[in-house]
């Protein structure tokens, strides 16, 4: 298969997966306010697929006839999803326990640039 060919389905495969990966934080109530997880956690997993379905330069991908590749590539995935999942909970218990996770209910109410700040980020004038 042609080269950029492979390239412009992989880009447009990683648009349409991060923004329903966006989406999806609305359906789960997931707090994700900078959309880490849509676009870096979605488009983190599908780059590696991509990678095991497309290599065909290197004559290893799926599309090459060698579909262990993409196996390899979801082995890959999985082994780093699971230590970024072990070490962020590590990481947040640390710091819940030294210094807290969340603001006070009414100090995000009222925003957090001015309770925490001291200056109003957004005016409603």
């Amino acid at each position: 298969m042609f080269l950029p060919a492979c390239a412009i389905i992989i880009g447009i495969v990683a648009g349409v997966l991060c923004f329903y990966g966006v989406r999806l934080k609305f359906v789960v109530g997931c707090d994700d306010s900078l959309d880490v997880v849509g676009v870096h956690g979605v488009g983190g997993i599908w780059g590696p697929i991509a990678t095991g379905i497309f290599a065909t330069y290197a004559g290893q991908g799926l599309i090459a006839g060698h579909p262990g590749q993409v196996l390899v590539q979801l082995v890959a995935v999985s082994s780093v999803g699971l230590y970024c999942l072990v070490m962020t909970h590590v990481i947040c218990l640390v710091l819940d326990k030294v210094m807290g996770m969340r603001v006070e209910g009414d100090e995000e109410i009222m925003g957090l640039d001015n309770e925490i700040h001291g200056e109003v980020g957004y005016s409603n004038t």
